[in-house]
């Protein structure tokens, strides 16, 4: 690192942020600091001896450093870096995509309340995240059944001639077509709300603060549902824990530690009850436990997430008055973090700290299972690797038109996604009929030809079908040169019916072998066949998905494809107008001169090749 000892003096001894580089120029980790020299120069010097940093310095060429005006700078500069550049030997959390919020377009005149697990600044309000999607969905059932309020898309909301299904059956008040008070839509919108929120009192007040106004009125109806939305609130807070007395918002943080594996916890407060957690699992880390809660918070509240009154902490941390100044500006009040160290509030850290260490031996007897799972495997079919990582593939076509291909991919016995593949077939004509075993042959021999320059190979092969299929696995990767594969065929089961029995009777499912004239059965509740169904299962769904994406994208743009002058921006605008090909066919002259981008002579043209394409 002799770029980084030149660099050493003349570093500032102001606070800010420092990048390392690799020999590349990548940047592989970033932090703050209130004194850059004094933290460049620890790494460096070898002030800090933890192996995690040892390892970090003699991959580091190169150090860039930011100087900020004061540590809250650093923070937030820290935390947009670490989101730019995704550095490796930062702690990163897994964004919320994984789990579910609950998002209210507060803007629109008639605010839809939906799912979502992407958190966008659009205006809207966002509540959660929620760890798991049966609370999320079971609040937004709640909210329908008893607010009252829309689920319904824009494009259904505007094109609406008659109050749908939702409004029938009362979970909705139908705005969409019907003269609905927009008064009364923003109550329900409010109380609704507040029950996200878990305030209940506020809420149960407020409802039977317009319970009474409709008895009052007379409007006993009226006021009958009202007294069952408080019997459901009221029925649903039971559930929830009561944990404080004050009533206010707290972030509970809790630390689990078995070697190098961490898990965290946070248990969210709210109104003094809980009502939900979340965890994250870290691996392979040697930072100190305030160094983990510090980058905990740092991604923790970004975005739009929710900052309470009080946030509690397992550990001191450094930075403690800087955090607590930049959350207060954030949440616009006071917002303080404290390490309680007797007391209820105590109590709440270890009782996080306690599900943390629950969260953990979950996990890890998750994996316990799924390891169990594959051992059976291997010792079933009989498997020269342990199959750590299996892939699967799939063939979806209709007499070889929109033939694709598709690779999924189980790491120790889980789906992992970012290892999914579609493949169009390209060497098989849909003149050819279909001819499954050639797109198969394409697809492995494609997928292994780049897998051997890159020395990306699995631990083993499965694919859908019977001895034909394997045969053409097999040739494919002996073309290729790649013997150290395992390579198994899973067939389907079939029906057979006996003439002489009214009972339809089903074959086993098999799995074929290289070198096997006979199928292996495995045992029909066994974990091994539950492993290849599911694998199967899998690559099945993910190649008709695919596949019918295709069909459908042809079928909606076949016809406008062939219109003189239609290119792809004005086919979005057609579109756009009309909402389907249907409509457009039905359209006159006039409605069609209405659409941005066309003219007369494209109306005209619109109309001859639609008419001339109809039956």
């Amino acid at each position: 690192m002799p770029l980084v000892e030149e660099k050493l003096e003349t570093l500032p001894s102001q606070p800010g942020v420092y990048l390392m580089r690799d020999k590349g120029g990548k940047v592989i980790y970033v932090g703050k600091a209130k004194d850059l020299r004094g933290r460049v120069r620890a790494y460096l010097r070898g002030g800090d001896g933890r192996s995690q940093i040892q390892f970090l310095m003699s991959r580091v060429e190169d150090v860039e450093t930011l100087v900020t005006a004061n540590e809250k700078e650093a923070l937030i500069l820290e935390n947009n870096l670490i989101k730019q550049y995704r550095p490796r030997y930062n702690i990163r959390l897994k964004d919320d995509k994984s789990y579910l919020s609950i998002k209210i377009n507060v803007r629109h005149p008639w605010p839809r309340i939906t799912a979502t697990r992407k958190i966008v600044k659009d205006g809207s309000r966002y509540f959660g995240p929620y760890s798991s999607a049966f609370s999320a969905r079971e609040t937004l059932d709640i909210i329908e059944k008893h607010f009252l309020l829309r689920n319904c898309t824009e494009y259904n909301f505007r094109n609406r001639a008659r109050p749908c299904l939702q409004y029938q059956i009362k979970r909705c008040l139908g705005p969409c077509v019907l003269p609905v008070d927009p008064k009364e839509y923003q109550e329900n919108l409010g109380e609704a709300i507040l029950f996200i929120e878990g305030k209940r009192q506020e809420l149960v007040d407020e409802l039977r603060r317009r319970m009474q106004e409709k008895a009052d009125a007379l409007e006993f109806e009226a006021a009958a549902k009202i007294r069952d939305q408080i019997q459901a609130v009221e029925k649903t807070v039971e559930k929830q824990r009561m944990v404080s007395h004050w009533g206010g918002d707290q972030d509970i943080f809790g630390l689990y530690r078995e070697g190098g594996f961490i898990e965290a916890q946070v248990l969210f407060v709210r109104q003094g009850k809980l009502t939900g957690n979340q965890a994250y699992s870290l691996e392979d880390l040697e930072f100190a436990d305030d160094e983990i809660i510090e980058s905990l918070l740092t991604q923790f509240y970004q975005g739009d997430r929710f900052v309470p009154d009080e946030i509690l902490l397992p550990v001191e941390i450094e930075d403690r008055e800087v955090r607590e100044e930049y959350l207060s500006e954030r949440r616009g009040k006071k917002v303080s973090l404290v390490c309680p160290q007797r007391g209820d509030k105590r109590q709440l850290v270890e009782m996080a700290a306690q599900n943390a260490r629950q969260s953990y031996a979950e996990r890890h007897d998750q994996e316990k299972e799924r390891e169990k799972m594959l051992l059976e495997l291997k010792e079933r079919l009989r498997l020269s690797h342990y199959p750590q990582r299996i892939e699967c593939y799939d063939i979806s076509n209709i007499h070889g038109s929109h033939a694709v291909g598709s690779l999924v991919t189980f790491f120790n016995g889980e789906p992992d996604k970012n290892r999914y593949r579609h493949y169009r077939i390209r060497t098989v004509s849909a003149e050819a009929g279909g001819d499954d075993f050639a797109m198969m042959y394409e697809v492995l021999k494609r997928r292994f030809s780049r897998g051997v320059q890159e020395g990306d190979l699995p631990d083993l092969v499965v694919v859908d079908g019977g001895k034909g299929q394997l045969g053409m696995a097999l040739s494919a990767l002996r073309e290729l040169g790649v013997r150290e594969v395992d390579v198994a065929a899973l067939a389907k089961m079939r029906v057979e019916r006996s003439a002489r029995s009214a009972e339809i009777q089903r074959t086993e499912e098999r799995v074929f072998l290289p070198g096997q004239s006979n199928p292996i059965i495995l045992r029909r509740n066994s974990n091994a066949l539950f492993l290849l169904q599911r694998v199967r299962d899998e690559a099945h769904r993910f190649a008709i998905t695919h596949h019918k994406r295709l069909r459908a994208k042809q079928t909606l743009y076949s016809i406008l494809d062939g219109i003189p002058g239609i290119g792809g921006a004005r086919k979005r605008a057609l579109l756009r107008a009309f909402g389907s090909v249907k409509r457009i066919e039905e359209a006159s002259l006039d409605e069609l001169l209405k659409v941005p981008m066309i003219n007369e002579k494209i109306a005209q043209e619109i109309l001859q090749s639609l008419k001339s394409a109809s039956p």
